[in-house]
């Protein structure tokens, strides 16, 4: 059997860092691990090629060559997913569908020949059996959330490494909070499911045969989900495998704002070389964090807890929200405060978005207030609801958010303000400057220090950076990239 894996090109969005990856010489962020992972757990015997639409197109010579197209695909992905079913069934060429995309969206996709759907530990075997006795069906689902201990590793010889910015692994599923507006819990539980420490020693293993060294990034729902296991299992395992491998990888995750909380597991984190981490603020006023039911958030001292994380080792990511049912019309004014005093450099503002299966989506539901489906893109200036607030004044209001916090003046100000705070915990011998460190610090020079808009600001930075931080050039050097990235990204804003 040939399989061809197909992972659907993503839309420019904030996440794609389109125009920040031009300096590094890469075509994508992130390889796509579900396929790689599913490509595991297919049979040895079957010939299986892999093509990211994000890294090259798609050829009919592909086509040609395969039994059988297997596609996996997020909501903000539909568009292109349907092009590639499109071209399959052109053809002649039977597809299996499965991931976030056709799990919550699977009625939409009468065309897909087999979908395997929720989590492939559970459905993909059933699947290949029947596949194999020729009575394959149409459609399987599991209602039931899979240990994920006997995981294979992924098949890394499917993608060409050099294309992309950093490697991607999993340790655990599932989330133990449940936010009105999250889809996490609908797909992967509310009870956070671990890798054994072993297993993840042995995924790293494998990259790190493949001659990777640089950003790994884990994709769990929340790294912190666990904690008693991270600390008493997990982490002393990575510091052991990262101390005696000499440190080939730098790590950065998504967690909870709770991480504030507990220093030993911030320092266990940060020595095992975790130097970054994604947190959903989502929004500074109390009644809308009520509201999402974002709980962990509320009556505590959000920017003092983005401090601490910062002063404790880490880059501080940050996911905002605006469109809340209870924002004031002063909400604007107070993320854009908010974000600028937290020193958050990178921070994604979305606009809320119901997707299919949430809490949000069913509340919306039932008042009448949904208007279509989401673009999965929460940057794009659509909503699928009707908002409390006036249209018109909540739009110009998330553009006035984006053009202040994303401006040369505000964008490096907010900087400065993260370097003053933060705080090295990785001894300095563990941070490793690359030669695409090197290539990226000579294009911003030409791109943003010569010829950009905002050349003063750059060399400004630099200049601080060099006197008061000298340690950390390369970090600021990354932030001004981002800064060139979001910038193009939201010019239209």
């Amino acid at each position: 059997m040939k399989i061809l894996l197909i992972y659907p090109k993503c839309p420019d969005t904030f996440w794609s860092f389109k125009y920040a990856l031009k300096f590094v010489s890469k075509k994508a962020t992130l390889p796509p691990l579900g396929l790689v992972t599913v490509a595991a757990m297919l049979p040895v015997e079957w010939e299986k090629r892999l093509v990211d639409l994000n890294v090259r197109k798609l050829k009919e010579s592909d086509l040609d060559w395969a039994d059988y197209a297997f596609i996996s695909a997020m909501t903000i992905q539909r568009d292109s997913a349907r092009e590639i079913i499109r071209r399959c069934q052109k053809k002649g060429l039977k597809t299996v569908a499965g991931g976030p995309l056709f799990t919550t969206e699977s009625s939409d996709f009468p065309e897909v020949d087999h979908l395997v759907l929720n989590e492939a530990e559970n459905t993909l075997a059933p699947f290949l059996e029947d596949l194999a006795n020729g009575c394959a069906k149409h459609s399987y689902t599991s209602n039931v959330y899979p240990e994920i201990q006997k995981t294979p590793i992924p098949d890394w010889q499917l993608i060409d490494m050099k294309k992309y910015e950093a490697m991607c692994i999993q340790y655990s599923r599932g989330c133990p909070f449940h936010c009105e507006f999250c889809g996490i819990v609908v797909l992967n539980g509310r009870i956070p499911r671990l890798k054994s420490s072993s297993q993840i020693i042995a995924e790293l293993e494998a990259l790190y045969k493949t001659g990777w060294r640089g950003g790994v990034f884990f994709v769990d729902d929340n790294f912190i989900g666990n904690q008693s296991e991270l600390k008493k299992d997990f982490l002393p395992a990575l510091i052991d495998w990262m101390t005696k491998m000499k440190y080939p990888f730098n790590f950065y995750t998504e967690s909870s704002i709770n991480l504030a909380d507990d220093e030993e597991l911030m320092h266990l984190m940060t020595q095992a070389g975790f130097y970054k981490v994604f947190i959903g603020i989502e929004t500074p006023h109390p009644e809308s964090l009520v509201e999402c039911n974002k709980y962990t958030n509320n009556k505590r001292d959000l920017l003092s807890c983005v401090k601490k994380i910062q002063s404790s080792g880490f880059e501080v990511q940050g996911g905002f929200i605006i469109g809340f049912d209870n924002d004031p019309p002063s909400i604007f004014e107070k993320q854009i405060q908010f974000i600028q005093q937290s020193g958050i450099v990178t921070a994604m503002v979305g606009l809320l978005t119901a997707m299919r299966g949430t809490m949000l989506y069913k509340r919306l539901e039932k008042e009448e207030r949904l208007v279509s489906d989401t673009s999965g893109n929460n940057t794009d200036l659509s909503l699928n609801f009707i908002p409390k607030m006036k249209m018109e004044t909540l739009i110009n209001g998330y553009k006035k958010v984006l053009k202040s916090i994303y401006t040369p003046k505000e964008y490096y100000k907010r900087v400065i303000t993260f370097l003053k705070t933060y705080e090295q915990k990785v001894p300095l011998a563990k941070v490793k400057i690359r030669f695409n460190d090197i290539r990226a610090f000579l294009r911003s020079i030409w791109r943003i220090g010569f010829i950009g808009k905002e050349r003063y600001y750059y060399w400004k930075l630099i200049a601080w950076t060099l006197v008061k931080r000298p340690k950390l050039l390369n970090r600021a050097v990354t932030m001004a990239i981002f800064g060139f990235n979001f910038r193009k990204a939201f010019s239209a804003y």
